[in-house]
């Protein structure tokens, strides 16, 4: 008997006839290995939610050791964005306040984004987006009262207590991460990135934030939303399975009701 033989390897398992491999583990249980797949799927995203949020409370805590002084990145960021200022970047800036704040961004656009959800079978996905909208203001909330960082002197709207971290963005971030999470396209990932990229500079623009004021908000909204996730990342994986299975069963129907002469024949 080889020694392969002997070690219960497959003496035709090599790579490249260096050798015997081992092969993969197939003894566990289909059911062990799914759950061992969902831990890690949790584990990721619970991980960087917990490692944005870490972070934004870091750069918060050496905002809040820096009172009185700003960061040169701040200074030299406000200095070349008020250069900008004119009545196109004005109407930018104040339709992307609107958006992002007040009535229509706190109730109304993720109202009309959990109604379409709806609207589309989705209920877990409506469930989710709400719970980490509302988690991402608190948090805000929260950290703007625990770090009360003075708002640039320049600012041209009204905006309520503590400039760190930007609402405003993180509201944006957490749309962004939400969607892309819901609707796993590149595309999604992309223009959510984009709307976040723009809030952040119509904040600076309007002198409602410093920029790092918006780094921190990218990062509590994106956070949030991650942690958020965890709790319905199962139920939300089925749904969109579910969802895709019965848009590929209706696409399946209408073309073979459509095929000559019918696979079915028409009513």
């Amino acid at each position: 008997m080889s020694d392969a033989e002997r070690d219960g390897a497959d003496p035709d398992a090599t790579v490249d006839g260096r050798g015997p491999v081992s092969a993969p583990d197939v003894s566990l249980d289909p059911g062990i290995r799914a759950e061992r797949t969902e831990h890690v799927g949790r584990f990721v995203p619970f991980a960087a939610g917990i490692a944005s949020l870490v972070i934004a409370v870091v750069l918060g805590i050496v905002i809040l050791f820096r009172a009185g002084t700003v960061f040169e990145l701040d200074e030299e960021w406000a200095e070349e964005i008020f250069t900008l200022r004119g009545p196109i970047g004005d109407l930018f800036a104040y339709g992307m306040n609107a958006l992002g704040g007040g009535v229509l961004g706190v109730f109304v656009v993720p109202i009309a984004i959990a109604v379409i959800l709806l609207a589309v079978r989705r209920p877990w996905a409506a469930l989710y987006f709400i719970s980490a909208s509302i988690a991402s203001a608190l948090v805000v909330q929260l950290l703007k009262n625990l770090f009360g960082r003075a708002r640039p002197e320049d600012m041209i709207v009204m905006s309520d207590f503590g400039s760190f971290p930007s609402g405003h963005v993180a509201n944006a971030a957490t749309i962004a991460v939400t969607l892309g999470i819901i609707v796993p396209r590149a595309w999604v990932w992309f223009w959510g990135v984009v709307y976040t990229i723009l809030m952040a500079i119509s904040r600076t623009y309007l002198g409602a934030h410093w920029i790092t004021d918006t780094i921190g908000g990218a990062l509590v909204g994106a956070g949030a939303a991650l942690l958020v996730w965890t709790v319905f990342a199962h139920r939300l994986e089925h749904e969109r399975l579910a969802r895709a299975a019965a848009i590929a069963e209706h696409n399946r129907a209408f073309a073979a009701s459509h095929v000559t002469p019918p696979a079915v024949p028409r009513a």
